[in-house]
């Protein structure tokens, strides 16, 4: 097979960009971790630790802005196991299963669908999906900050976060949360490792076990006060976004170097002429 090559300087050239764009791909990758990690580290301290009450009775530091340290109670309750004043409810309490099924047939084949295949485990980043044009069965539409949990076989852990709207498997539960104030924690309670094994504890079915709203719905997870809840969000809520927005930067990123690529070495573009848009997408 012949093909064109160019002089070595021009070679590390156009290796330079591509490292460019993947080492800004990658960046993005570890930040979407990063920020995912943060979320679940305040959520196990808050609504699982309890972290904030337990130190304040016994007697330690105030680890937290003091508006907000206010607000948690001072004591756990014998009785309950739960900070004074907090008491247990059922996800089906704050969060909704949306079922709307979409016949193949009223699909744009432009519109994005993500499959089982297209989700990580143990990542609320949905960074992959395709087109719906070789979509033959019913699907279900879901929004763009709604939730994705994989419910077939729920042990692998797949659950995220909708980084734009499009159609998704019928093997998919599509959560969101009944207002808005409840978004974060909904999220961050569904995508725990507790929360994963209890639907895999009470799935049925042997060689393909499934799970289903119906049971998702009876999990029960600690109900602080409003205020509590509120400052959750405001805390969280930030990370999600950016986690989206680099999800589509990142897609951007891709795109941008697989056009590049065999451009640059066919010599129908200069490196001088491809620097210009790296610079400003990066």
């Amino acid at each position: 097979m012949i093909i064109p090559l160019p002089p070595l300087p021009e070679q590390k050239a156009i290796a330079s960009i591509l490292s460019s764009l993947d080492d800004k791909i990658e960046l993005n990758r570890r930040m979407n971790e990063t920020l995912e990690a943060m979320a679940r580290a305040i959520f196990k301290d808050w609504f699982v630790d309890f972290g904030p009450t337990r130190a304040k009775q016994e007697g330690r530091a105030a680890y937290l802005p003091e508006p907000l340290w206010s607000l948690f109670p001072d004591a756990i309750d014998e009785e309950t196991g739960l900070p004074m004043g907090w008491k247990l409810t059922k996800l089906g309490s704050i969060a909704e299963s949306v079922n709307r099924t979409v016949n193949p047939t009223e699909i744009d084949e432009q519109t994005p669908y993500i499959g089982l295949e297209h989700m990580p485990r143990r990542s609320i980043a949905l960074e992959h999906w395709e087109d719906a044009g070789k979509v033959t069965s019913n699907k279900l539409r879901f929004e763009t900050g709604e939730f994705l949990f994989g419910k077939l076989r729920p042990y692998f852990h797949k659950v995220g976060i909708a980084p734009l709207s499009g159609i998704c498997s019928t093997d998919i539960v599509v959560v969101r949360p009944k207002s808005e104030v409840w978004s974060s924690l909904v999220l961050t309670a569904i995508s725990t490792n507790n929360f994963v094994e209890y639907t895999n504890l009470t799935s049925t079915g042997t060689k393909m076990p499934r799970t289903s709203w119906s049971i998702m719905a009876k999990y029960e997870l600690p109900l602080p006060d409003e205020h509590i809840v509120k400052q959750f969000e405001l805390m969280i809520k930030p990370c999600t976004s950016q986690i989206i927005s680099n999800i589509h930067l990142s897609r951007t990123l891709a795109e941008l170097r697989d056009r590049l690529l065999p451009k640059l070495m066919s010599g129908e573009i200069r490196v001088k002429d491809a620097e210009k848009p790296v610079e400003e997408v990066v």
